[in-house]
């Protein structure tokens, strides 16, 4: 078919549609592809205000001949959200839940809402929508119906497609109508009202009256048969229920537009009973036989590979400890209205099949926030199995077969047996047990002929291994591009051909998500990577340890999980959640910047470093590093966004902030020549403005205030007496650049609470610093001279063991992360790392026996800064405040939105306070009055203070050294600490006096010398 003329399609989408339409190089790039192994660049990407313009933009495209793909969350496994296609995003607006029904259990919502979201607007009716996948944090209703997700509740709720009442659905030709459940009666009104309608109608009769025997004996009888359209939904038995038959159509029949969906309650009690197996086969052995003597909500499996990985990356520890002995392991869990009941229920089984809850290989929780680490565990498959430890990069393509639960155990020998003959060594295998489907990540070889070639028999040999067991390609994922091609072997020529008439009823034109389950691109096709990828290999200035020392790598550590999409808890991601953009999202970066590696001849990037695209998504990227930590393959965006930019304005003049900002630590360093005059300078009306416009500083941005005195200043004051750096009690406290010259209190407090603890402090005697503004602004190689030179002034204390005692997270992590990857191999810096601590380790675990820090009996809410999420965690501190009797409540609220310099450069002004009313600005002013605000970060400490909450929070250090003096008072006890104060009104004004006057007089001068 002829492409159509893609600058007409634009103008007219964006003359004709309420919505924001995109064909820009930056956003066909991040929606390139979704968490598959394809890859197809769109047409363009529109992102309607409205359901309505969603539809209008379907209208426009049909008039162009586009193709036309509706995407949610994104994150499909078998391709079917990729596609050169005109991306229709209704993730963005189209998030209504339009009714909710408590007494019939129904609502109708729009296609962009999130399964999570759903579910909180629902939680006050103790109502739910059944189904839920593991990705129900991100995944849009939308991309749910298109694919029939399932989640491991579908063990008790279904399948979407059995709790979807009704859709709202549009045809590629304008065909716009409400389907559901048909009788006869109605199908013969419709029938008879002529039009496309009746059309279709008749087409579906005709269709269902055809293949009828066809669709009853050739549709496997398992709970998760998901590949294939739902032909068996209109058949008479189950009521010809059009709505359902288009459930799992993955958009290539129609454009769902609204959806009533059934509800079910939520279950206000439940337990888990965890049993252990020598091996994955016999727990799926065992799966029957527990099935007939319970009906558990969950029946879930993880193998002992999956345990193995987990333990080498450290993830989801907690869980582990609590499995009991076994290998592989089945967990079973029950809802239901009484604790007492769903505890019987368990201990029946375990009667049933003579087990005790003492035994080793049986472990019993009715703890839910227990049950939900483990079962979070088992959730975090994907992310796990993605990037083993052991650097085999592992892919979907056969990641959720399914069979009847009863020949499972059968099923997997087998499926073993194919990896062995195919070389692909030990897959962990875990899923939906209690439904017979089965989850896995393989090791296929998809950059080279060879590797593809055998990737494309392996999928052909498991597809008829899985039909020879009644089961179902998919399980849970759909077909996509992944499995289309392979329906045939499942269903046989004449239901495939049933297939292909179905789509040529709806979409006679081929257009709705062309390439998709019906005439599909070869399952070997469009691949993200595949043997004619030749990727640029640039030179960089981070090492990338973790990465077998390539950027390449470190970028494809993006899958596509979308986890980034999510709307509350973690700290990944804060500038998608104020901007509800995919481009702004870690998934949407990292897309951005494998097409920069232009390895594809139709790469949306094709001007490498020097990419405005690239550096447009990056711009919002606060450098966090929430999604380090919080990422399920650890993708360190900020480190990326640091190389990218000193390439990008290599050689070249960069933004002002990044002299203003970057620079900082030597600014504060001159201030200390006159700190009054600077402070009351920053401040002064006029002259602070021309200055933040000048420096790249955001106008309703105010400057931080100098203190009078630095903490450098104080403890040279002190003449203390200079320890020996071998004595064990001896300790280096960093004085980093915002403890110094910024919140000196902060340092003091901790020397005198480290020597109340009996240690001696040393303090460098010549400046340093860590760089850390210097990498955030990404002049690394002014980064890596500062690091060398600190690096010589700490070096007798390197060379002792000497703990360097950080106060400022996002320092502390600089030597604990940011350092050793930008000069790896270096043995100083990989000393400076080991010998790091924080302020709490150091008194958590390494105090004196029998020291105590004060008692405070006083509640807290704290923010912890990002970097120390990421990097150093949060253990020590909890342990130190619960030490202390600090009653904290430790926020999950995410970034505070300032993030270093990125709060206050010029244009993300907006985007910081966006991403701190998220959640950390309301909850400290939900702070009662009495309580502290801890937080340790100085630009968490600063965003709290600026955002309007009339709270000023402080350091632990801080609070503890206060809590030395004895009582703090009962209102604000914040006011006890020493912050430098804004110069006054009459200093402001005489700065900004005494400025005009000199002009006035070099204006004179000037005037008088021409004479």
């Amino acid at each position: 078919m002829t492409p159509p003329d893609r600058s007409g399609l634009e103008a007219a989408l964006s003359a004709e549609v309420d919505g924001e339409v995109r064909f820009d190089a930056g956003s066909r790039g991040a929606y390139a592809t979704d968490g598959s192994n394809y890859r197809q660049v769109p047409l363009g990407v529109v992102v309607p205000r409205t359901v309505e313009a969603g539809a209008r933009a379907v209208s426009v495209c049909a008039r162009f001949g586009a193709p036309v793909l509706s995407r949610g969350g994104g994150t499909s496994l078998a391709g079917q959200s990729t596609n050169t296609a005109v991306v229709i995003d209704w993730s963005k607006y189209c998030t209504g839940v339009l009714s909710v029904d408590p007494e019939r259990r129904t609502c109708v919502v729009e296609p962009g809402i999130v399964l999570d979201e759903l579910n909180r607007q629902l939680a006050r009716h103790k109502l739910q929508f059944g189904p839920k996948p593991s990705t129900h944090t991100h995944c849009a209703l939308g991309g749910m119906i298109g694919n029939n997700s399932c989640g491991a509740s579908a063990q008790a709720y279904g399948k979407t497609v059995d709790n979807v009442r009704r859709l709202e659905i549009l045809t590629y030709d304008g065909q716009r109508a409400w389907v559901g459940p048909t009788p006869p009666d109605e199908r013969a009104r419709i029938t008879a009202g002529g039009g496309r309608l009746a059309e279709i109608y008749a087409g579906l009769d005709r269709i269902a009256t055809e293949y009828l025997a066809d669709i009853r004996r050739g549709y496997p009888k398992i709970p998760r048969r998901v590949s294939g359209y739902n032909l068996d939904s209109l058949l008479p038995e189950n009521g010809f229920d059009v709505a359902k038959a288009l459930v799992g159509s993955e958009g290539t029949l129609v454009t769902v537009l609204r959806a009533e969906l059934d509800l079910v309650p939520v279950p206000p009690y439940q337990s888990l009973l965890v049993l252990g197996y020598d091996d994955i086969c016999a727990a799926a052995d065992d799966v029957p036989h527990l099935l007939e003597h319970c009906s558990p909500s969950q029946l879930e499996a993880l193998d002992g590979r999956m345990a193995q990985l987990m333990r080498e990356e450290g993830a989801y520890l907690d869980s582990l400890d609590n499995l009991p002995e076994g290998d592989s392991w089945l967990m079973v869990l029950y809802s239901g209205d009484s604790q007492e009941d769903v505890d019987a229920q368990a201990h029946a089984l375990l009667r049933a099949i003579g087990r005790g809850e003492k035994d080793a290989n049986v472990a019993f929780s009715d703890d839910p926030e227990r049950e939900q680490k483990m079962l979070k565990a088992r959730e975090a498959g994907l992310g796990v199995t993605a990037r083993p430890p052991d650097d085999r990069e592992t892919w979907e393509g056969w990641e959720d077969s399914a069979v009847p639960p009863e020949r499972l155990g059968d099923y997997l020998r087998d499926l073993k047996d194919l990896f062995a003959e195919f070389g692909y060594d030990h897959p962990s295998l875990y899923g939906h047990f209690g439904q017979g489907c089965v989850h896995t990540r393989i090791p296929f070889g998809l950059k080279t002929a060879e590797g593809v070639a055998g990737f494309r028999r392996f999928v052909e040999r498991a597809a008829d291994l899985v039909a020879s067991y009644g089961g179902s390609l998919s399980g849970e994922h759909g077909d996509g591009q992944s499995r289309g091609e392979l329906l045939t072997r499942m269903f046989g020529e004449r239901l495939v051909t049933a297939f292909g008439e179905l789509k040529a009823l709806f979409d006679p034109g081929n257009r709705m998500n062309p390439g998709k389950v019906v005439h599909p691109n070869p399952v070997d096709g469009q691949l993200r990577l595949g043997p004619t990828w030749r990727p640029a290999t640039p030179e960089t200035h981070f090492g990338y340890p973790e990465d077998d020392h390539s950027f390449n790598r470190a970028v494809m550590r993006c899958v596509g999980i979308g986890n980034c999409r999510g709307h509350s808890g973690g700290v990944m991601c804060p500038s998608y959640r104020a901007t509800m953009e995919e481009e702004h999202s870690t998934r949407g970066r990292a897309r951005l910047l494998f097409e920069m590696l232009d390895g594809h001849a139709d790469s949306a990037v094709k001007d490498g470093w020097r990419s405005t695209a690239v550096r447009d998504a990056l711009d919002l990227c606060l450098a966090c590093k929430g999604c380090k930590s919080d990422c399920p393959t650890g993708v360190d965006m900020a480190t990326l966004k640091a190389e990218f930019m000193s390439h990008h304005y290599a050689g070249r003049p960069r933004p002002m902030a990044h002299y203003s900002m970057g620079w900082l630590p030597l600014w504060a360093r001159l201030s200390r020549t006159a700190p009054s005059l600077v402070n009351s300078a920053l401040h002064a009306p006029g002259l602070a403005s021309l200055g933040k416009r000048l420096a790249g500083i955001d106008e309703a941005r105010p400057a931080p205030v100098f203190a009078a005195r630095s903490f450098l200043q104080w403890w040279r004051a002190g003449d203390r007496e200079e320890p020996d750096p071998a004595d064990p009690r001896t300790v280096v406290l960093w004085p980093d650049t915002f403890s110094t010259y910024f919140h000196p209190s902060i340092a003091i407090s901790a020397v005198r609470v480290l020597e109340d603890a009996g240690f001696r402090i040393a303090v460098p005697s010549k400046p340093v610093c860590c760089g850390l503004t210097w990498i955030s602004t990404g002049q690394l190689p002014t980064a890596k001279r500062v690091l060398r030179h600190t690096l010589d002034v700490l070096r007798p204390y390197l060379d002792a063991g000497t703990p360097v005692i950080g106060l400022e997270p996002s320092c502390t992590a600089v030597f604990r992360a940011d350092a050793p990857e930008l000069m790896p191999g270096d043995q100083d810096v990989e000393r400076l790392a080991a010998q790091t601590r924080t302020f709490a380790e150091q008194l958590v675990h390494h105090a004196p026996d029998g020291w105590r820090p004060p008692r405070l009996a006083r509640q807290a809410t704290v923010q912890t800064h990002c970097h120390q999420h990421a990097i150093m965690k949060f253990d020590a501190d909890r342990e130190l405040m619960r030490r202390a009797h600090l009653d904290a409540e430790v926020l999950d609220e995410g970034c505070c939105g300032l993030a270093g310099n990125f709060g206050f450069e010029r244009g993300h002004h907006e985007v910081s306070m966006a991403v701190a009313e998220l959640g950390v600005l309301p909850a400290v002013r939900g702070a009662a009055p009495d309580s502290l605000v801890l937080a340790d970060g100085f630009s968490c400490r600063t965003q709290i203070e600026q955002g309007g909450t009339g709270r000023r929070a402080l350091h632990l250090a801080e609070v503890l050294a206060l809590a030395l003096d004895g009582n703090l008072p009962s209102d604000h006890p914040e006011r006890l600490a020493d912050r430098p104060a804004e110069p006054s009104r009459a200093a402001r004004w005489a700065t900004t006096a005494s400025l005009a006057a000199l002009s006035l007089g070099a204006v004179a001068g000037l005037r008088q010398l021409r004479r």
